[in-house]
């Protein structure tokens, strides 16, 4: 069974919702985010990345970033203004990005399932990127970034999705990259409905997020989970659940992630694009692959694509293209030997597009670029199954869920 817990919600007025959200904290830079936050003075990126309001160069893991957190936090409470629910609820949240549309149940997760695996992993954490979540969360007393989970469809919940859709929304507006957001909450009966359906769903699995949900669990040993001195808020969550939104595993898009590398190593472009056609046989396609077992290079201003070795056993994780390309390319003919801690590798998810890759070899920031096919929904799933992790940098989910919409305080 998979447990699903309403909560009461700490989320801006309907008419700022807007102006409050932001893009998730981990997909832009601080530069990137300080853009976006120029002129919206509500906008929740002040609250997530609020190094954007200190001197530029200001260590974001400083004590100063997350004491201005936590000031911007209180001072949108009251500006916004930020509302808390009278009850504990469940909510939908759809979002629209062109044709594609998914529809997901937003609530609060249990910690003790994630930290038992019944919400299943597939990508390792890294202790930076938790250190610095568990200690914003510490410092707020709330968790503002919301979990991407998913679970195989059951027509339980998409007959209990479908009665609240068709009902008016709390929030729906179309942000600034074209994607549409909208909200419902769920009311008594449709609340108890949900909890009941997702009783029945065997397990859920992180799609993007394991970062927060591991700040999460650590953040529940540093403050005592709720014991003696470390009390919940009055009318605030406990310690034991994340925020989360779950999607039927048949609505997510992935994109692909792809790869570029710093440098050549020892070898000079023209060895190493011989030693690839000599390796891998040459194909005619796009600089975005267009079906699995095949990834593209840009090298000296020129793409091609080369072909895959299909292994004829191995593990779920073994067949997949990114872990082919680590094995049989990054690794041997480019020294990367650990793609998760060499600083000569970068990854640039799929939204951004093969022009990007270009931009950064064109520029010199990169010597070349690998364009892979996205993995699917079904990898996910197998390799979790399995107990396995995913090569860094693997999956990149769109479209985005919003931060600011949906608050859990603790």
């Amino acid at each position: 069974m998979s447990r699903l817990t309403p909560f009461r919600a700490l989320r801006p007025a309907p008419p700022v919702a807007p102006e409050v959200s932001s893009v998730p904290y981990d997909v832009v830079s601080a530069d990137e985010a300080r853009v976006l936050a120029q002129g919206h003075p509500l906008s929740f990126l002040r609250v997530t990345r609020s190094e954007i309001e200190l001197p530029t160069g200001t260590d974001p893991y400083s004590a100063a970033v997350y004491q201005r957190a936590r000031a911007n936090f209180e001072r949108l409470k009251r500006e916004a203004p930020l509302e808390t629910d009278s009850e504990p609820t469940l909510y939908l949240y759809r979002l629209r990005m062109g044709d594609h549309v998914q529809t997901g149940v937003a609530g609060a997760f249990s910690v003790d399932e994630y930290e038992s695996d019944g919400i299943k992993k597939h990508e390792k954490t890294r202790r930076a990127k938790e250190d610095d979540r568990t200690r914003h969360i510490v410092e707020l007393r709330a968790q503002t970034g919301v979990v991407f989970l998913t679970y195989r469809a059951s027509r339980d919940v998409d007959a209990v999705v479908e009665r609240v859709a068709a009902g008016a929304p709390l929030y729906d507006f179309v942000a600034g990259d074209g994607v549409a957001h909208t909200v419902w909450r769920a009311g008594d009966r449709d609340r108890d409905a949900l909890v009941a359906a997702f009783a029945t769903v065997p397990a859920l699995y992180i799609a993007d997020g394991h970062h927060r949900a591991a700040s999460a669990w650590r953040a529940r040993g540093e403050l005592g989970g709720g014991a003696a001195g470390h009390p919940p808020a009055p009318g605030a969550g406990d310690f034991n659940t994340f925020l989360a939104v779950a999607f039927p595993h048949d609505q997510m898009q992935i994109l692909p992630y792809h790869r570029v590398v710093r440098d050549l190593g020892l070898r000079d472009a023209a060895a190493l694009r011989a030693e690839l056609e000599r390796r891998f046989a040459p194909v005619a396609d796009a600089p975005q692959p267009s079906v699995p077992g095949r990834f593209s290079i840009y090298l000296e201003r020129r793409w091609t694509t080369h072909v895959l070795p299909v292994p004829a056993s191995g593990s779920a994780v073994a067949r997949l293209d990114c872990a082919l390309l680590q094995e049989l390319v990054l690794g041997p003919l480019l020294g990367i030997d650990d793609p998760r801690t060499d600083p000569r590798i970068d990854f640039v998810g799929g939204i951004r597009g093969t022009a990007e890759l270009e931009r950064r070899v064109d520029s010199g920031r990169a010597a070349i670029a690998f364009a892979l096919h996205p993995v699917t929904v079904g990898d996910l799933l197998a390799v979790s199954d399995a107990g396995e992790v995913m090569p860094p940098k693997s999956t990149w989910f769109e479209p985005k869920l919003r931060d600011g919409l949906l608050i859990h305080e603790i």
